[in-house]
């Protein structure tokens, strides 16, 4: 029979496709209209659309007809689906029902295996996590704790000493600690020892 419309034919729907409103695949031409699912009757595109021989298919129902079966070969979202198929002339038998799940995991996540050891801050005895550990001293401290023991100066690394594992800001250590005599403390006067 001659082509007197002077275009290909629709794959779908046998009648003539003009160029502007053609759409190919598989090399065969398609009207817009008729670029359906021939399953679900769902619009395809490029991105959508899965051949099978002379059949198109979106992404989905081909997966169903013509996809791996069984056990672990779901459909996203999580593989639950509770459509059989019967729009596709699938007989899918049900199979045995999988064992439940133990109630305990056999491989439990790094998470789970992880335990946590979290320094103490010496001044309150509570845990020191990372946003607020200063180090002093050889220990962590919390910011809030990080204080003189002696005059409750706040302290930083350029004032803190420290002894027998308390913090001290230098001016109370000096008094305290450091060398007595003329000169050292802030005293005046030698002691007379008597």
């Amino acid at each position: 029979m001659p082509n007197w419309g002077g275009g290909a034919k629709c794959g779908a729907c046998e009648k003539t496709v003009y160029h502007a409103e053609e759409i190919q695949c598989n090399g065969r031409s398609f009207h817009k209209t008729c670029f359906l699912c021939m399953a679900c009757r769902k619009a395809l595109d490029s991105t959508t659309v899965a051949a099978h021989e002379s059949e198109i298919y979106c992404k989905t129902c081909y997966g169903r007809k013509y996809g791996p079966k069984g056990v672990g070969f779901g459909q996203g979202a999580g593989c639950l689906s509770t459509d059989t198929g019967d729009h596709l002339g699938l007989n899918l038998q049900q199979g045995s029902p999988k064992p439940a799940r133990p109630s305990t995991p056999t491989n439990p996540s790094k998470f789970a295996k992880m335990k946590v050891d979290v320094d103490k801050c010496p001044r309150c005895g509570k845990s020191v996590y990372a946003a607020e550990k200063i180090m002093g001293g050889g220990k962590p401290w919390h910011k809030t704790c990080f204080r003189c023991a002696i005059c409750g100066k706040s302290l930083e690394s350029t004032n803190v000493t420290d002894k027998d594992g308390e913090l001290y800001c230098k001016v109370c250590y000096a008094k305290n600690f450091g060398p007595k005599g003329i000169g050292f403390g802030g005293l005046t006067q030698v002691e007379k020892k008597e």
